[in-house]
This record gives C-alpha cells, sequence and structure tokens, in this order.
C-alpha cells in the first residue's frame, strides 16, 4: 500500500471526529477511489486494521497484546521489544522505526489514557482504554531512549474449578476458599505483581449467592467475575487543570451508601485503606480486597506504612485491621505457575497484629496445615465436613 495512500487516509480520518472501523473504512475507499484505485477486500481489511492499530491502538505493537499468551510486552527501544510469554521473556521481531517514533507512541498512548506525558511530565503510569497498562519513561529519566512498558488485561471469567485445573489451587484449597466466601469472611488476597491476586479474586466472586449484590471498586474495569449482579466503580484521573479527581477512597465511601451485599476493592495501594476498613468494620461482611506483599507474614507490615498514608497510627491500623480482615490469601509465582501458596488467620497478638498460616501449599499441590488451622476450621466450619483443608 502506498505511502500517498495512508497519509490521505490519515488527513481525511483527522477531519472526521470520532475514529472507528467504519469510519476507517470509508476513509479507505473514499482514497482509493479518487487515485483510481481497487482495493480487494482483504487488502482493504489488512489496511483498516494497520490504521486502526496505529490511531487508536498500539500501533505495531498491537498484535502482540492481541496474542493471549501474552502478559507484558516491553520496549527498550526502536528493535529492541520483549515479550512475556508463558512466564518467560522472550525478544520480539518488532521493528518501531526510529527513537522519536518510540517516543511519539508512548506521547500518543499516555493521551489515549488520559494522561499527560513530555518533558515536564517525563514519566507516566495509566490504563489505555481497552484496559492495558501503561508505563512509559522519557529521556533523560529513561537513559538511552523511551521505554515502554504494557501489561495487557485478560477480561475472562474463571472459576475455582478452572484454577484447580490449571493448578493455581491445590484440590484441598478450593473447598476452604469457598466456604471463606459463602460464610462471608473478610479476605485480603495477596502476592507480587502478577502472581494472579485478581484472577483468584474473579474466581471468588463468582462464588457469590447470586442474590447478593457486589459493589466493585477498581481503577479500571479489568475484573470479569461473570456475577449477575455486580456494580462496578472506577476511579478517574483529574484534568490537566487539576480538577475532577475520584479516588478509590473517595469510591469505597460512595459504596457504602449504595445498598451493598458485599464490599469488594480491585487493589489496595494507598491511603483507601482506611476507608477499606472502616467499611469492613461497620457490617459490611464477605469484603474482599488485593494488596501486593511478599508474603502472608509481611501484611500487617504492608497494612501499617498504608495505614500511615491515611493518617493512621501503628496501633490503630493493627485494631482496625484485626476486625476488619478475617483471613489473608497468599499466592506465589514459580516460573509460569501462578499459585496459592498459603490460606492464614488476622488475628491480634501479644506484639500487635499477627497473620498466622493456617495452611500451606507448594507448586505441586501438596498441602500442610499450619499452626492456625484449628482456628480458621473452628471459626468457618471447615471440621463439618470431610475433605477440608486434607493434608
Amino acid at each position: 500500500m502506498s505511502d500517498d495512500l495512508l497519509q490521505a487516509v490519515r488527513v481525511a480520518l483527522g477531519d472526521a471526529g470520532p475514529v472507528s472501523d467504519e469510519t476507517i473504512g470509508r476513509a479507505v475507499a473514499d482514497a482509493a477511489r479518487e487515485r483510481g484505485l481497487l482495493i480487494g477486500t482483504a487488502a482493504s481489511a489488512d489496511l483498516v486494521r494497520t490504521l486502526h492499530d496505529a490511531m487508536l491502538g498500539a500501533g505495531p505493537l498491537q498484535p502482540l497484546l492481541d496474542d493471549h499468551a501474552v502478559t507484558d510486552v516491553l520496549v527498550n527501544g526502536p528493535h529492541d521489544v520483549w515479550v512475556e510469554r508463558a512466564g518467560r521473556l522472550a525478544r520480539a521481531d518488532v521493528d518501531l522505526g526510529t527513537a522519536a517514533d518510540v517516543r511519539a507512541l508512548a506521547v500518543r498512548l499516555a493521551a489515549a489514557g488520559g494522561a499527560r506525558l513530555d518533558d515536564a511530565e517525563p514519566a507516566v503510569d495509566a490504563r489505555l482504554p481497552d484496559g492495558t497498562r501503561l508505563h512509559a519513561v522519557l529521556p533523560p529519566i529513561a537513559d538511552g531512549g523511551t521505554v515502554i512498558s504494557l501489561r495487557a488485561v485478560r477480561r475472562q471469567a474463571f472459576t475455582l474449578g478452572a484454577l484447580v485445573a490449571s493448578g493455581t489451587l491445590a484440590p484441598p484449597l478450593e473447598p476452604v476458599v469457598r466456604a471463606l466466601v459463602e460464610r462471608r469472611a473478610n479476605v485480603l488476597v495477596c502476592g507480587a505483581t502478577g502472581a494472579g491476586k485478581t484472577t483468584l479474586l474473579a474466581a471468588m466472586l463468582a462464588v457469590v449467592p447470586v442474590d447478593e449484590r457486589i459493589v466493585l471498586i477498581e481503577e479500571a474495569g479489568e475484573i470479569e467475575s461473570g456475577h449477575p449482579h455486580l456494580v462496578r466503580l472506577v476511579a478517574r484521573r483529574p484534568n490537566v487543570d487539576g480538577a475532577g479527581r475520584v479516588d478509590l477512597g473517595d469510591l469505597v465511601r460512595h459504596a457504602m451508601r449504595m445498598r451493598p451485599d458485599r464490599i469488594v476493592l480491585g487493589e489496595c495501594r494507598g491511603a483507601e485503606v482506611g476507608d477499606v476498613m472502616t467499611a469492613l468494620n461497620t457490617g459490611h461482611d464477605g469484603g474482599c480486597a488485593t494488596l501486593h506483599a511478599n508474603a502472608a507474614a509481611d501484611v500487617p507490615a504492608r497494612l501499617e506504612a498504608l495505614g500511615a498514608l491515611a493518617g493512621l497510627s501503628r496501633d490503630a491500623v493493627h485494631a482496625q485491621a484485626a476486625s476488619a480482615f478475617d483471613a489473608v490469601l497468599h499466592l506465589r509465582r514459580a516460573g509460569s505457575l501462578r499459585y496459592l501458596a498459603e490460606v492464614a488467620v488476622v488475628r491480634r497478638g501479644p506484639d500487635g497484629l499477627e497473620v498466622a498460616a493456617a495452611i500451606t501449599a507448594d507448586p505441586g499441590g501438596a498441602t500442610v496445615r499450619g499452626t492456625a488451622w484449628p482456628v480458621l476450621a473452628e471459626r468457618w466450619g471447615l471440621r463439618a465436613r470431610r475433605g477440608f483443608g486434607a493434608a
């Protein structure tokens, strides 16, 4: 396809208002007709797709994001692109042109996510319209050239049974997780980045009875649970004037007034932890939140750090958390496998807040009961049926 034709289509689209596949298709047909060209159906579809990716998607990176085996796309330079598949990084055969082209792509993607990226704001963290997570850094902050990191979001509803089949859940842990949801425990799902927190949370929400109303709070609509009565609230960034921001804490407070049966926070990573603990301490049982932590035992320290952002003292965080949260589900990553490694109990100890192991699992699915198993079993009725947490 000639550069002249492509440029003509771009100019036409620039004056056509909102861009869609339909408007792109019309612009392609008009530009070809003006030049007396005949474009076959297949060639026209390819051109529409190329222009769509260039104007609405991630340009040459879009085919990588469309590959459902890809979780991350990492750009270190115009000819240095990597993808992660099944937990392994590999170089991708993608040519992004020049360093200026990479910078222009990063700036355009940031704008699509409603954020600013320029010399005055050389780093950005945003969400693209399709939910893809964008992080980009410009020189001189990024030494050597613009760096782009994209994390794909797969909108897929999972079930606990599917997670057992994939190895994420050891078979003895499935009834334990199910019981925590059905008996309305307040649960923290924690783990490192990419450990599978969102996937497990989505499967847990699918277990919630259909006659209960879930209010789900996220930075971007990412979790797909399949539950028939789920209301999603999404945070909003401030505009270029710094106005209009609606943060996660605001949304937690709004959720409490929406007659929720369960309040769920997609990711807790700031001062909103205070609002979440307040909500779960005022009669809103069965809530869930995710939290970044390296181990279940690190959860008290993480809550203290986040609580400090909300102006809470260590003692206040411990008192609130011990009452707000019942259990911690900690996920780990071993190569391409993401698995639930620990079910733990939240309680007060002589030195403050404790997260004590009730069941641990290894990547092979073998489980061992910990010291807190009797507490977990007694509180959530796990002794009453055989097979719960069996080691």
